[in-house]
């Protein structure tokens, strides 16, 4: 019982309640506003069109709103209480984590800031600059030891990940039915079990926790998956760092040029929407890569991801079980059922319960339209939990700490081959599926 007030996973799990509690309590009762900051997106003054200018909003204008301060100090004191209180009850010191917060904090908010400009948010994630920032500081003038006390990379993004549960909603499988699950759910396994062997076996790379953290990044959701399954795996800070950095990049490059060579082979926008959300890592990803190829292929791109993203929970309860019953286990005995419960992730069975109470309780009771409201608040305080992750885990990262850990460039050519088998096994999963040569293709009324 004591750990539920005194380890992390649980604390993450209380945490996100929390926020979605009060999220949902404001938005079904409209007593009090609990939306969190967030820039829009401004310019720095390039040729834009009237459509593009009509989402533009001048950064002066932003800062100059009284609302926009308000709703930052909300942001701030919301999640630095509740993340103090959680570093409190785990033993740590508030006279060191306070100031230390309001000091990445800062950084986060600069982050937002430099992600909201117009080019910038085009084209890259604000996750790529919050990595660019930290990496910036601990490569260059290094990491002060008064700002380290904050750096709780794991805290932050299993806090997201808890809130973040609140939008899988299981109707979404419904929705994309078998071709979906086909997609999502069948090549994901098969990619991490190969990912698993070509590591172990062929590349024989020593760090296991490694390969299945990028095992799970490359076939799930990027830095989702690796949280969940790195926890579950045992795997270290550096392997963490590792593994979403690679995905980070890669994530990058797919989202630019992945739409651009479907276009050029003249597939359909729903099987490409498809195959960018069964191959592209990230959520955010997804969505701007989907957008390039057509409305029809965003919604595709969506679903497929958000119903692989369900998987989340089920591969890191699979991967603590493999690894605490055949990795780490000695064979002098059976590994029981507590060590199981042990190695679990916690916060995993609040992605779950949240993703339950919005699919069965709040959407069937208060309808689509308030979930979508609910979501909308909740998304701003996950992106900021998550900012503040990405921005410690480029904190936590030292380049030549990474060099180190590649293992002779092991690792990224682990990603590489991985991610190449991905796109393909993904690809014939389309056509099988969405060519329209085995089975009808959906119509477009399923994606409304």
């Amino acid at each position: 019982m004591k750990d539920l007030l005194k380890k992390e996973d649980w604390l993450a799990v209380w945490i996100g309640f929390i926020v979605i509690a009060i999220g949902c309590v404001a938005v079904l009762t409209g007593w009090f506003d609990f939306a969190a900051a967030k820039f829009s997106t401004w310019t720095l003054g390039e040729t834009l069109t009237e459509k593009q200018l009509a989402k533009v909003v001048p950064l002066g204008q932003q800062l100059a709103s009284g609302a926009f301060w308000l709703k930052l100090l909300r942001t701030f004191l919301v999640l630095g209480i509740l993340f103090a209180c959680g570093v409190k009850l785990q033993g740590g010191k508030l006279k060191e984590f306070i100031p230390a917060f309001t000091c990445l904090f800062v950084l986060a908010v600069v982050v937002r800031l430099i992600s909201a400009e117009f080019t910038l948010n085009r084209y890259l994630e604000w996750a790529f600059w919050a990595l660019i920032v930290g990496l910036l500081i601990s490569n260059t003038v290094g990491v002060p030891a008064w700002l380290k006390p904050a750096i709780r990379t794991e805290f932050y993004i299993k806090t997201g990940l808890v809130v973040m549960g609140f939008s899988v909603l299981f109707s979404n499988i419904a929705k994309f039915g078998l071709y979906g699950l086909g997609i999502a759910w069948i090549v994901t396994p098969i990619v991490i079990i190969f990912m698993w062997w070509f590591g172990t076996k062929v590349l024989k790379i020593d760090n296991k926790p490694m390969v299945i953290t990028l095992a799970s990044a490359t076939s799930v959701c990027g830095t989702s998956a690796a949280i969940a399954t790195g926890a579950a795996a045992g795997a270290k800070k550096n392997d963490l760092s590792i593994a979403i950095s690679i995905s980070i990049i890669f994530t990058i490059l797919m989202m630019v040029f992945e739409p651009m060579i479907i276009r050029a082979t003249g597939m359909s926008s729903l099987m490409g929407g498809a195959l960018i959300g069964g191959t592209v890592d990230s959520t955010g990803a997804v969505v701007l890569a989907g957008n390039a190829l057509g409305p029809e292929a965003e919604q595709a791109a969506v679903l497929v991801k958000s119903i692989q993203n369900i998987l989340i929970g089920f591969i890191a309860f699979f991967v603590a079980l493999f690894f605490a019953t055949r990795v780490e286990n000695s064979g002098v005995g059976k590994v029981g059922a507590i060590e199981i419960w042990n190695r679990f992730p916690k916060f995993i069975i609040g992605f779950f319960v949240a993703s339950l109470v919005a699919s069965f309780l709040i959407q069937p009771i208060f309808g689509g339209d308030q979930v979508k409201a609910i979501n909308g608040v909740l998304d701003q305080y996950k992106n900021w939990a998550f900012v503040l992750a990405f921005t410690s885990i480029g904190l936590d990262t030292n380049f030549k700490e990474i060099a180190r850990q590649m293992q002779g460039g092991k690792v990224l050519w682990l990603y590489i081959v991985g991610q190449l088998f991905n796109i393909a096994l993904t690809f014939f999963a389309v056509w099988f599926l969405l060519s329209g040569v085995v089975f009808d293709i959906p119509v477009l009324d399923l994606y409304k």
